[in-house]
């Protein structure tokens, strides 16, 4: 273990021997990320993969360069499907250490082998539209889109998980346990799938109920035909025969008797009877009309709703398809070095940023912040040499989308920021210069760029 200060190796000491910095705190907090490692370990090791994030991750917590529960964390994500939050892992622990870091292999592992990377999209774009079709109740359409997922990556635990769901909304209760189980042998300690097995079993009979149910059926042949009847319900039958017979005579005498009635009250009642029938058919025709065309106007306001609802959750649906794949095609150019750091700025800039801020998982904003940071310089020095050429030439539409970008990629450049207002003012859009000019003030105070600020300030404001 080496010094947090100076990097010197430290002793049995609580204080180090070459500088004197107090470290009886820091090595505790260093055995106690050890020991988190060393349970997630073992926990791996059994295929408790869960139980081993959860440990992984308060190792990282107390020891963010601790490398090897990095590179553990990534494994155990790619045992359990997640490939995104996988390569995230693995592309900071590159990031953290770039020589004889194992994570160039596993990284290589994927960038060798171009189909097998795009099977992975493929799961991910399938597993998102299955969860679109479960919010539009397509639960059909799912559980097909699911079992595509499975055979292309059977360890993806999630999406095991959610077939089984659906397997137990419609009560089809075998198949959902024969997934659960399919998904313990994967991730034998996971609570979620523990949890539906749970509930499974306890919605299934039990083999005594099955076998006493068999015992209790009478089986007999009717015709070419095999038919299974509960032993209780003979009793039942036998009654309910006699019933009907004694229905069917009562309403035979019935009919007789209305049969034997004298013609002629029959012959008034019927024209009484056709009269009444005529108007009524008549007001019922009209009736009729208005109700269907007020049925059908309910039933287009329904479908409209519905067409519209279903629209947004697939526009939602394919941002974040969109974003995903966006993503790792940046993540691989910048691994690759294939293009210049303005080249993956760009396309890092085509990522919905609104999907990012509000949608976004925590291995994406992970992997997005990471790319940016390692581009960040490059970027930000070359923007600004360019926005700072194009004011000078007077193109200041060219100098405000350079500057703003060196800006964004460097919050400390703020000779970005002043010269960023200086190109809106020169341009004739003083409001938003003096948005500009009041953030250098607030941000690099008691400079000469602050003060020059407030002067133009003062000018756009007609106070000088």
């Amino acid at each position: 273990m080496f010094c947090y200060k100076c990097r010197c190796l430290l002793t049995e000491k609580d204080f180090c021997t070459n500088c004197g910095a107090d470290v009886g705190l820091y090595k505790r907090i260093m055995y106690a990320a050890n020991r988190f490692y060393n349970d997630g370990l073992e926990k791996a090791q059994v295929r408790d993969l869960s139980g081993a994030v959860t440990s992984l991750r308060q190792c990282l917590k107390l020891n963010k360069d601790h490398i090897d529960a990095r590179n553990l964390l990534g494994l155990v994500y790619f045992e359990r499907g997640e490939v995104v939050a996988a390569l995230s892992e693995w592309i900071i622990s590159q990031n953290a250490r770039s020589e004889k870091n194992i994570a160039d292999d596993y990284i290589g592992m994927l960038q060798n082998n171009p189909g097998r990377l795009d099977i992975y999209k493929q799961t991910i774009k399938k597993y998102n539209m299955a969860l679109t079709y479960c919010q539009q109740d397509g639960q059909d359409l799912a559980v097909i889109q699911l079992k595509k997922v499975i055979s292309m990556n059977p360890k993806f635990v999630q999406a095991r998980q959610l077939l089984a769901l659906l397997y137990i909304n419609s009560q089809e209760w075998e198949k959902a346990k024969k997934e659960l189980e399919r998904a313990l042998r994967i991730d034998a300690n996971n609570t979620i799938t523990l949890r539906y097995l749970k509930e499974v079993a306890e919605m299934m009979p039990s083999e005594e109920e099955r076998t006493k149910r068999r015992r209790e059926a009478v089986v007999y042949q009717s015709g070419n035909e095999t038919v299974i009847q509960p032993v209780g319900k003979k009793e039942a039958v036998g009654l309910q025969t006699i019933l009907n017979i004694v229905i069917g005579i009562v309403l035979g005498v019935s009919i007789a008797w209305f049969l034997v009635l004298p013609s002629q009250i029959q012959k008034v009642k019927s024209e009484s009877n056709d009269k009444y029938r005529e108007v009524s058919e008549q007001l019922d025709a009209k009736t009729v009309e208005v109700n269907e065309l007020t049925v059908q106007i309910s039933r287009l306001a329904e479908e409209k709703t519905d067409l519209t609802n279903s629209l947004n959750a697939a526009q939602e649906a394919n941002a974040a398809i969109e974003a995903n794949t966006d993503l790792i095609e940046v993540a691989l150019m910048y691994m690759n070095k294939t293009q210049d750091e303005i080249v993956i700025a760009d396309a890092l800039e085509l990522i919905d940023q609104e999907y990012l801020e509000n949608e976004a998982t925590e291995s994406f904003r992970t992997l997005y912040n990471t790319v940016k940071e390692g581009i960040g310089s490059v970027v930000a020095r070359e923007s600004y040499n360019v926005g700072y050429d194009a004011f000078r030439s007077e193109d200041y539409d060219t100098a405000i989308t350079n500057l703003s970008r060196a800006y964004d990629y460097n919050p400390k450049n703020g000779e970005a920021l002043y010269n960023l207002g200086n190109a809106y003012n020169k341009k004739g859009e003083t409001q938003k210069a003096a948005e500009i000019y009041e953030q250098v003030i607030e941000q690099f105070p008691n400079t000469e760029k602050a003060r020059k600020s407030e002067t133009y300030i003062r000018e756009i404001k007609g106070e000088q």
